[in-house]
């Protein structure tokens, strides 16, 4: 039998080809993958069925009431036109173009809990520029640079919620967001002055109209209400309900889903369902899909076999970086990474070496530093600005790794400080 850690290489080489050449959805690419690894592993054909199943039911159970919600909460609200609302009430507290750019990607990735959904509604807004493409691009880069760092840094996103779940016992998800909110805010504003920079402090986005219907006031509390009922109902699930975090952010998104539902007119509510379960069911297969993945590496014995080997070759707060990273350049999905990343190293002993918010930023970390050729974000937005291969790669790729290496460097001098992370 071959190496576990050759044939899980050789099994990302052949995940990237599917995606970046053959264009499979990833979905059946990450299945394949997962009977490839299994059977490479010396597992028997019904074992791996299982683990799939396994992996795959475990995903939807954790993300399919989190994923529909945000979805059918933000193609509702586009349908009554309240998301033009909600970037004007933005703009009052960031006037300029960039720093609107950065923090409506920034805030929108979190409400809709997906950040190419976020992109997707906010492009044609942020990209009514002053005068031209390269200031009209710039702008677009910028939003998707902010709806990514908040994506993969802040609870409850789907790329944090299962590194909390797998690595932060002990650590409260408010405890991580002390940290988190100010680490990718900070981070937020060094891309603002990046791009500001790059070009020239140029670029303007036209006055957008407000949502039609009532005055600015109502229309502005009907356009966020779903988040209020969001932000309302955390105390009650906490001190009321005394649910788990993990049932508290299921909770959480169904009142907003309830809310967005309750309040649009039915056309609006239907379309909204309509498209929102579309696009909600396209990533909920990609999720699961990593999840088997991501359970049958486990089940192989991977972690138990190739990470204690490793950890000779590297400081112990670098191999989830590294590890996760790989991952990520292979696959390109950042909550397929994250799944993956936390199933198959919550039972090793990085789990134990490490504190808890130091191991979780160093996978976010590495969640963050490889986004190329096989990351969708990166092919959507050369369909949107119509930008070349190079010009996103300085503009988005760049970036976003500069921001995974500043988050891995604090992951560092956490870890070497000498209390709990």
């Amino acid at each position: 039998m071959m190496s576990l850690l050759v044939l899980f290489l050789l099994v990302l080489l052949f995940l990237a080809f599917l995606s970046i050449y053959a264009k499979t959805p990833p979905f059946l690419s990450l299945l394949a993958g997962a009977i490839i690894f299994g059977m490479g592993a010396g597992m028997d054909f019904g074992t791996v069925l299982g683990a799939v199943i396994a992996g795959l039911g475990r995903v939807f159970a954790l993300f399919a009431i989190i994923i529909f919600s945000g979805a059918v909460i933000a193609l509702t609200l586009r349908e009554q036109g309240h998301l033009e609302r909600m970037v004007a009430d933005l703009r009052t507290g960031f006037p300029g173009s960039w720093s609107l750019a950065a923090i409506a990607g920034y805030v929108f990735s979190l409400l809709t809990t997906c950040c190419i959904t976020a992109f997707v509604i906010l492009a044609p807004v942020i990209g009514r520029t002053g005068s031209d493409r390269h200031q009209k691009n710039m702008l677009l880069f910028l939003t998707a640079a902010g709806s990514v760092v908040s994506y993969t840094l802040v609870f409850p996103t789907p790329v944090i919620i299962p590194l909390l779940l797998g690595f932060g016992s002990g650590l409260s998800p408010l405890l991580y967001d002390l940290v988190a909110i100010p680490l990718s805010l900070a981070l937020l504003a060094g891309l603002v002055l990046l791009f500001r920079k790059i070009s020239g402090g140029k670029g303007g986005i036209a006055a957008s109209s407000p949502a039609a219907g009532g005055s600015d006031v109502l229309s502005s509390l009907r356009a966020w209400a779903p988040f209020i009922a969001i932000v309302v109902s955390i105390p009650l699930c906490l001190f009321v309900f005394s649910l788990s975090h993990e049932s508290m952010i299921q909770a959480i998104m169904l009142a907003g889903l309830a809310t967005a539902l309750l309040l649009a007119p039915a056309e609006a509510r239907s379309t909204g369902l309509k498209k929102g379960t579309t696009h909600a069911g396209l990533i909920m297969f990609d999720i699961c899909g990593a999840g088997a993945l991501g359970n049958v590496i486990l089940e192989s014995g991977f972690a138990g076999a190739v990470f204690p080997a490793v950890s000779g070759t590297l400081p112990a707060v670098l191999i989830p970086f590294a590890f996760t990273a790989i991952i990520q350049a292979a696959l390109g999905s950042r909550v397929a990474t994250a799944v993956i990343a936390s199933q198959v190293m919550a039972g090793t002993a990085l789990a134990s070496v490490l504190a808890p918010l130091p191991l979780i930023l160093s996978v976010a970390a590495g969640v963050c530093i490889v986004s190329w050729l096989t990351d969708p974000f990166f092919w959507l937005l050369h369909r949107t600005t119509d930008a070349t291969i190079r010009e996103i790669s300085l503009a988005y790729t760049l970036p976003l790794a500069a921001c995974g290496a500043a988050v891995l460097f604090l992951a560092l001098v956490l870890h070497s400080m000498p209390f709990p992370g």
